[in-house]
């Protein structure tokens, strides 16, 4: 064997190896030798400097080339691409055009997937274009990428057009084409896909297995994925060692709400890593059983795996929507302690927790330590400052976004159009939306409307807010339908809320919230046989609208509180409170209760003890017994609700916070409500 050749064989090792230090030392060798210009070497080292993660050496020997081939530039542009940097690619394989080398299949490929990895279908196009005209389009390697780059850059008809065309297809281009449709949440296809290609013989690897199980998960598919782990062990797979495939199936049976069944596959999994703890510890959490969430969480910690930012920007999320403020704040203080800490996804959900446990003042701290935002750090910004009715505030960042030459997505614009429609400023939002309008690459959506049809209805313009449902170029779902029905609620207009309504049980006939809207209108208008008539409809379908519920954190521990309930050990001292409550904001304030929230059929002073006990009283109540009542360190009690507030609580907590001069936070379904000195943040239009 030559001297070449020996060095050749040396340096691919090491590339393969991924050996840093004994790839330098050859490099030297060569260069010692005599052998430092020679071309398949040179093609080597760039190749294992690329591969090693050291891509100015890789460029700098590329650079001193005095001759270059296809399989040089190839090279370089594969390091690009598995260092993170997909434009360095393109814009490489734009220069190789100019020097008149040709592109060879690898090259194809390699650039497919940096266009699928960017998202830029112009780009893919291009050079699927290329390739046809090349006579490349059909080697297997080049058509399967152009199916994942469709698929990545969402043209899953184009993907799909090409992979009915192949005329040879491998295990690969199956793969591609049901991950293609998985990613777009086309489950359905999916697994079609999966069932036809084992009729035809494909044997299922651990991608297909792994895409498979994801499709499942998007379908809540129990009984499919059941089967798919059916013949896993069947076909003997080793998913206890498959890291991807194990983590998959683990969260297939999270997601179909099966954690027993998640938990013994997990442990199960020999080989264990940061995606299996991830799925359970979610699952876990997004249950509500914050007990063993956290316990599997201290595990993970406590093991050899590094936690990543996925699992600390999920259980932050977790905390978020449960309001668990004090487990947030651990949270958070541990993210500074670990590298994955770090990352812009771990930070922008925190300020998240922050805004939806409704502690404005830490979120505007975090947010403006982070070093380098991006367009999701101001969105959850711009929104929370939307939650919280701080519509000036939100339209002064999103401004600020603009100065910082960071450009809006549709999720931005969602933002503060919502913002401008919780604070009622109509000017500023016809403003934003017409901007959204003009704007050349993003379409507005269903839910851009709604927010205008949100403020129409809010300023009393419910003609206008119909006409625009009515002539808009999107086909109108129950969410914007929802909006009008409840601006026809405050502005007591019966004859278009029946008209809105009786739309509303046509598109979505057995979800329970239409009935209830169309309920509460026909109460605020007295017409109680229709009231009736609804709630008799709602039982003859066996409905059931979604339990109200609230809770509080008193001295870090969290209390829940259905309407009616009375488990709680302190049940009895919080009715005592409340009733004392009642009689002093009625003799002080004027307060009565809205038994119009209340149900028709029961006596007055039934109506008045079924109001007592909703869950946002309780909530409150246990506050009051715990403390609430003293108020010398004038603290702000936090109350949180799985659905909108009712108008008797809403005017039960303004009177409240002027009798006792305490700040009340309400987080209901919709928005935040700070309750001081009598008034509402919302102006009494939630």
């Amino acid at each position: 064997m030559s001297e070449r050749q020996i060095f050749a064989n040396l340096l691919r090792s090491c590339s393969k190896n991924l050996l840093f230090e004994q790839g330098l030392q050859a490099h030297g060798a060569v260069v010692k030798t005599g052998l430092g210009f020679d071309l398949m070497l040179n093609n080597d080292l760039v190749d294992m400097y690329g591969k090693c993660g050291r891509m100015e050496l890789a460029c700098a020997v590329f650079d001193r080339m005095i001759e270059r081939n296809v399989v040089s530039w190839t090279a370089l542009m594969c390091g690009y691409l598995q260092n993170g940097n997909a434009n360095g690619s393109l814009s490489l394989f734009r220069k190789m055009g100019s020097s008149g080398i040709k592109p060879n299949e690898f090259t194809f490929s390699t650039n497919l997937k940096a266009s699928g990895i960017l998202g830029t279908p112009e780009n893919g196009m291009q050079i699927h274009s290329f390739s046809a005209k090349t006579g490349f389009e059909w080697v297997p390697a080049v058509a399967n990428s152009i199916i994942d780059m469709y698929s990545k850059c969402g043209r899953i008809s184009e993907a799909a057009r090409m992979f009915n065309a192949m005329p040879v297809r491998n295990l690969i281009s199956w793969n591609a084409m049901i991950a293609g449709y998985t990613l777009e949440g086309n489950g359905d296809r999916a697994l079609l896909l999966f069932r036809k290609m084992q009729e035809q013989g494909e044997i299922p690897d651990e991608f297909t297995y792994t895409s498979t199980l994801k499709a499942c998960s998007g379908l809540g598919a129990m009984q499919e994925g059941t089967q798919i782990h059916a013949s896993l062990i069947t076909r003997g797979f080793p998913y206890s060692v498959q890291i991807a495939s194990a983590g998959a199936l683990i969260d297939m049976y999270v997601k179909c709400g099966h954690l027993i069944k998640a938990r013994r596959v997990f442990d199960q999994i020999d080989a264990k890593n940061v995606i299996s703890w991830s799925a359970l510890i979610l699952g876990y959490a997004q249950e509500g059983n914050l007990v063993e969430a956290m316990d599997l969480f201290r595990q993970l910690r406590e093991s050899t795996y590094q936690v990543d930012g996925f699992v600390l920007s999920g259980l932050m999320g977790v905390f978020a929507d449960f309001a668990h403020v004090e487990q947030g704040k651990q949270m958070h203080a541990y993210t500074i302690k670990v590298p994955s800490g770090l990352d812009i996804s771990v930070a922008n959900s925190m300020v998240d927790m922050y805004l939806k446990c409704g502690l404005t003042n830490e979120a505007e701290r975090l947010f403006g330590e982070i070093p380098v935002r991006n367009v999701v750090s101001w969105t959850v910004m711009i929104t929370g400052y939307g939650k919280h009715g701080l519509g000036k505030e939100a339209i002064n960042l999103y401004n600020r976004m603009l100065a910082e030459n960071i450009e809006p997505d549709g999720v931005t614009y969602l933002a503060v159009l919502s913002a401008c429609s919780h604070a009622g400023l109509i000017k500023e939002s016809q403003e934003y939306f017409s901007r959204l309008c003009s704007d050349r690459w993003i379409k507005p959506r269903v839910e851009h409307y709604a927010c205008m049809v949100d403020l129409l209805g809010r300023a009393g313009r419910l003609k206008e807010a119909k006409n625009l449902i009515e002539n808009m170029p999107l086909k109108p779902n129950v969410g914007i339908w929802q909006t009008l029905t409840s601006a026809c609620r405050v502005h007591g207009d019966l004859e278009m809320g029946m008209e809105v309504g009786e739309i509303l049980l046509r598109l979505d006939g057995d979800n329970p919230v239409n009935y209830v809207m169309m309920s509460n209108i026909f109460a605020e208008a007295g017409h109680w046989k229709d009231c009736e008539r609804i709630r008799e409809t709602v039982k003859r379908k066996g409905l059931k609208k979604e339990a109200g519920r609230s809770w509080v954190e008193i001295d870090k521990e969290i209390h829940f509180f259905y309407n009616g309930e009375d488990n709680h050990p302190l049940t009895k001292r919080i009715h005592e409170v409340l009733k004392e409550m009642e009689k002093r904001i009625k003799e002080k304030v004027g307060y009565n209760h809205g038994v119009r929230f209340a149900l028709h059929d029961v006596e007055e002073e039934s109506k008045e003890e079924s109001l007592r006990v909703h869950s946002e009283k309780l909530a409150i109540g246990l506050a009051l017994v715990c403390g609430g009542l003293d108020n010398e360190e004038k603290k702000v009690i936090r109350i949180f609700k799985n659905l909108r507030v009712c108008g008797d609580c809403h005017a039960f907590i303004k009177g409240l916070s002027k009798v006792l001069k305490v700040v009340f936070v309400v987080r209901d379904a919709n928005r935040f409500h700070k309750f001081e000195g009598g008034f509402c943040s919302c102006g009494d239009y939630w």
